[in-house]
């Protein structure tokens, strides 16, 4: 594969795409529209949770406890419980977004209890969700009522006091919606600039120029793909700018946070576009591209947890989450926009996205027809 071919494509895709600058407004007003009606405008049960639990105490009361966060998991499924040693490891991973609650159990709980000397559980949610830290503060809340209704009437009272630490400000939800209108700007572009110009260009007999030259299939797709790439990087690197601002993130311009940003819009740009590329490289009819938009935008975009969390899906709906890569371009923006997490909020999303774009990217080059 020659590079110099690669790039006079992508220079050639470029130069077409900026002498029509209303591409890059049209990716970008819909995506600003949903996110300013959407945030200040705005359910499914939450259910599979992660709840992180840990037992400093390790007694009969506090076993009690932990059999009825069990009963939580066996029953409603509210959430799920992963028992820690460790209350700086769980709040750790509360911070990094492996967890969505922290239920710590003091070491002198069962004494206090005992004591009638108002004993106390710690709850710390990670409330950058409303959604799912409001129905996991419940669900707790009614545990510490069970807990606090004896079975006959002490003369002293013994209830459980719930201490609630919220580890973030109260959030917006026109910053949580922030991460999914920068993925939908960047697959607008995708499907615009990707797909429906790719075949546009077939049907103007435009690619009928690039067979009779010695150019590869390879060095071909890649230098379609790494044009798309581009665009989508402006697109949704110009919107998490512009939405930020309009969300008020605060701190939108840390250099640290912005490579960031810059890396995860990346690497979503370019599983986007390798994904529209390998859905239209057998397709010749214009209309389909046009026809399939609404589709793959509500198969994509919905089922994301853009709009409404995960754990809210039924389980079809989340295999779907599973292999959509609109789901790790949010998780990874959101926990830029609104955690500010740093590198270790978004690796495992970037890696993801990667090893999908080399998936696409193969599957295009296989597929892909250098004949008429």
């Amino acid at each position: 594969m020659k590079f110099f071919r690669v790039s006079a494509l992508i220079e050639r895709d470029m130069r077409k795409f900026f002498r029509s600058p209303a591409l890059m407004m049209a990716s970008m007003v819909f995506p600003l529209v949903q996110l300013v009606v959407l945030g200040y405008a705005f359910g499914g049960k939450i259910k599979g949770a992660v709840v992180a639990v840990v037992d400093q105490d390790q007694t009969v009361q506090s076993r009690r406890l932990r059999e009825m966060f069990n009963g939580i998991s066996a029953g409603p499924k509210t959430f799920r419980v992963v028992e820690y040693k460790s209350l700086p490891q769980a709040i750790n991973d509360l911070r990094s977004g492996f967890v969505s609650a922290v239920v710590d159990i003091p070491y002198d709980f069962t004494q206090r209890f005992y004591q009638h000397n108002r004993p106390r559980i710690s709850f710390t949610e990670d409330n950058t969700d409303q959604f799912v830290s409001s129905s996991l503060l419940e669900r707790v809340q009614q545990m510490v009522n069970e807990l606090n209704t004896p079975d006959v009437e002490p003369r002293l009272a013994s209830q459980v006091d719930l201490n609630v630490v919220e580890m973030y400000p109260y959030i917006e939800y026109i910053k949580y919606l922030l991460a999914g209108s920068i993925a939908m700007s960047i697959f607008i572009v995708a499907m615009i600039g990707g797909g429906i110009t790719f075949i546009d260009d077939k049907a103007r007999g435009l690619h009928e120029g690039y067979l009779v030259t010695p150019i590869q299939k390879t060095e071909l797709v890649m230098g379609l793909i790494g044009a798309g790439a581009l665009k989508g990087l402006m697109a949704g690197f110009i919107l998490t700018i512009i939405g930020g601002l309009i969300a008020g993130i605060p701190r939108l311009w840390d250099p640290v946070r912005l490579v960031y940003l810059a890396i995860v819009v990346l690497v979503a740009s370019v599983a986007m576009i390798s994904f529209m590329f390998l859905v239209m490289v057998r397709v010749d009819d214009p209309l389909v591209p046009r026809a399939i938009f609404g589709v793959l935008n509500t198969l994509l975009f919905f089922p994301s947890g853009a709009v409404y969390p995960v754990e809210a899906f039924p389980g079809w709906l989340r295999w779907i989450s599973t292999v959509d890569p609109f789901t790790y371009t949010v998780h990874a923006l959101r926990n830029l926009t609104i955690k500010n997490t740093g590198f270790e909020g978004i690796y495992k999303d970037v890696l993801i996205l990667c090893v999908f774009s080399a998936i696409m990217i193969a599957g295009s080059i296989a597929l892909f027809k250098r004949q008429l």
